[in-house]
């Protein structure tokens, strides 16, 4: 069997990154569509569909628009394992992909036809079932977007046209900002800084500064009772005063 994740794990280094390495796994009859916003050096939206156990990835520079007419360039890269899909946080600059990742949207997809068929045409028609995208699109090869000698796979994500495409106005990517999972900006997240750990069994941890534990100071002993102290101070002073009187 092809080994779909060979190109994403080549680009990783394991033992820097917790990223998941991903394992072979079949896809679920409910396949599994998300956006992760990705502040990487440059800012972009990965679109991802889940087929054959992995997550088909393009990286969308301006992001989705439901709006007609608008063609937004998708340039196809690696597939991504599914674990991939549920990630938030920030990944350590230095390491390929560093920045920070926000799940912009998240759901279900369909697809129109035979799914390998269509990629291998260059042209992929499905409707989104998610929280903010809707309605059918299209991802269309663009030409000679085929040839990767240059390494570059281009596509365009459009909208069809539906009940839920726009006429035109602020692009969703403008409307909506936040996580559709933690409610947070990018700037939360950055500042919460929680990261992939390679020592972390490859899951997301969080690396805020915890205050140092204060040492605990040893119980002092109390002094004596002070009814003790004033009986000696007495009786000292009664034996001073018998031997001035003999």
């Amino acid at each position: 069997m092809l080994d779909r994740l060979k190109a994403y794990r080549a680009k990783r280094d394991f033992t820097r990154t917790a990223e998941p390495a991903g394992k072979r796994q079949k896809s679920r009859r409910k396949l599994s569509y998300l956006i992760q916003k990705h502040a990487a050096r440059r800012l972009h939206y990965d679109f991802r569909l889940e087929w054959n156990g992995a997550l088909m990835s393009w990286a969308v520079p301006k992001g989705p628009s439901e709006n007609l007419g608008d063609k937004r360039l998708a340039v196809h890269v690696e597939d991504h394992p599914l674990e991939y899909g549920s990630f938030e946080g920030t990944i350590p600059q230095g390491e390929y992909g560093g920045g920070t990742v926000l799940l912009w949207d998240r759901g279900s997809w369909e697809p129109h036809g035979d799914v390998d068929e269509g990629m291998a045409k260059g042209k992929l028609s499905f409707t989104l079932h998610g929280e903010r995208l809707k309605g059918d699109w299209a991802l269309v090869r663009m030409r000679g977007g085929g040839n990767k000698g240059n390494g570059r796979d281009n596509w365009l994500l459009i909208k069809e046209r539906d009940a839920e495409a726009k006429p035109g106005g602020t692009p969703v990517v403008e409307r909506e900002t936040s996580s559709v999972k933690s409610g947070r900006e990018m700037e939360e997240i950055a500042a919460a800084k929680k990261v992939w750990h390679s020592d972390r069994d490859n899951r997301s941890q969080e690396a805020t500064a915890r205050p140092k534990a204060q040492k605990k100071r040893p119980l002092q002993r109390s002094r004596p009772s002070s009814r003790r102290s004033l009986r000696r101070s007495s009786m000292r002073r009664r034996r001073a005063k018998a031997g001035s009187t003999r």
